[in-house]
């Protein structure tokens, strides 16, 4: 799967690194901005267990995941 992001993230979301197709961004997980995102995207997965999928939350930060497995 690759990862093309956008050129301006959330002041929360730093880019770390970008090598080989793996993404790896830093969030300020104190950021109140971060915590409404969260709160919007986050269900419950198992009973006392919240997560958020990793897809909503690319599609709010409008970071596109692209399978590059997956035949045309």
């Amino acid at each position: 799967m690759q990862l093309s992001i956008p050129k301006i993230l959330p002041s929360w979301a730093t880019v770390i690194s970008n090598n080989a197709g793996l993404i790896e961004v830093e969030i300020n997980e104190q950021h109140p901005g971060f915590h409404s995102i969260i709160e919007e995207l986050s269900t419950e997965i198992e009973p006392g267990t919240v997560g958020v999928k990793a897809n909503d939350l690319c599609e709010r930060l409008s970071i596109e995941m692209v399978d590059t497995n997956e035949e045309n």
